[in-house]
């Protein structure tokens, strides 16, 4: 069996913990019935032994696997890794719903979209990187009664990513309590209304709207401060002529849309002015995860 799911990017400047999208750029993990437990993996993470031992991905599966037989069984696990680890990309949610949707696919049965979202709340309680992860696409996620409500959007081919990742990533918690303990009525409004058109943005296509919705006043210039290079990437992907530039989930990757015709240029630059990050053009995945036996 074969499983695949894509990178995202989460909150997309001012949606916070609500706006992501699907990046073409994915995990597949090739499942096998085996005489003995044992783990592959290349690509992203395969220097890091740690991830063979103790693997998030297989202590879910697992768990998931004998709540639904009450029987353990021996698998191979042969991992091939394009998502970055720990930069904002969705890594960690590509695991949980990857690993979910593996243990009901390996017995047969069937398992919605929607119920995986509901199941993969257990691990993750913010809904903007799971969401894309699973459905692809531009979605517009929140939680009510433990139950992840959303609505998607296929992202068109004339548009393209321009990723920028840095070599040391920023960890999820110590980026969380840099965030203020409360916000102004001030940018709570301003948050609110720039998401909303934002959303708008992408619903009616109206790409030239994306840089002035994609301001944010709730997370970014706290996350960034950590990494304070992180800002003239940002001003340098704008000035290139990005439609928008945002902190990517909690960082420290930096993404940017682009017309696809300008994204070959705007990565050459971004080379070229940050050569000790990695830089590369994405497109956007409209299917989100998929199964294949």
């Amino acid at each position: 069996m074969r499983v695949t799911v894509p990178a995202t990017s989460a909150n997309l400047g001012p949606g916070f913990d609500t706006l992501g999208l699907a990046i073409k750029l994915k995990n597949q993990v090739i499942i096998k019935p085996a005489k003995f437990h044992s783990v592959s993996l290349k690509g992203e993470g395969s220097k890091n032994p740690m991830l063979k031992d103790n693997n998030m991905f297989v202590s879910i599966f697992n768990d998931f696997y004998f709540n639904l037989t009450q029987r353990r069984k021996h698998f191979r696990f042969e991992f091939e890794n394009q998502i970055p680890l720990s930069r904002g990309l969705g890594s960690s949610s590509a695991v949980i719903v990857s690993a979910i949707a593996s243990a009901y696919a390996i017995e047969g049965i069937e398992l919605s979209k929607s119920k995986l979202l509901n199941m993969a709340l257990a691990y993750e309680s913010h809904p903007d990187n799971i969401t894309p992860a699973v459905m692809g696409g531009f979605c517009v996620a929140t939680v009510k009664d433990n139950e992840v409500q959303y609505i998607t959007k296929p992202l068109p081919k004339n548009l393209a990513a321009v990723i920028v990742v840095p070599s040391r990533p920023m960890s999820t918690n110590l980026s969380r309590k840099a965030l203020p303990y409360k916000y102004s009525k001030e940018d709570a409004t301003f948050n609110v209304s720039h998401s909303s058109l934002l959303t708008a943005a992408f619903m009616s296509e109206n790409w030239d709207m994306l840089r002035a919705a994609s301001q944010d006043t709730f997370h970014q210039q706290y996350r960034m401060k950590q990494m304070p290079e992180l800002f003239e990437v940002q001003k340098e992907s704008l000035k290139a002529g990005s439609l928008m530039s945002t902190l990517s989930g909690s960082g420290s990757t930096l993404f940017s849309i682009t017309h696809s015709n300008d994204a070959k240029r705007i990565e050459t630059i971004l080379r070229k002015k940050f050569p000790h990050f990695k830089v590369f053009i994405s497109g956007f995945d409209n299917v989100g995860l998929v199964v294949e036996s």
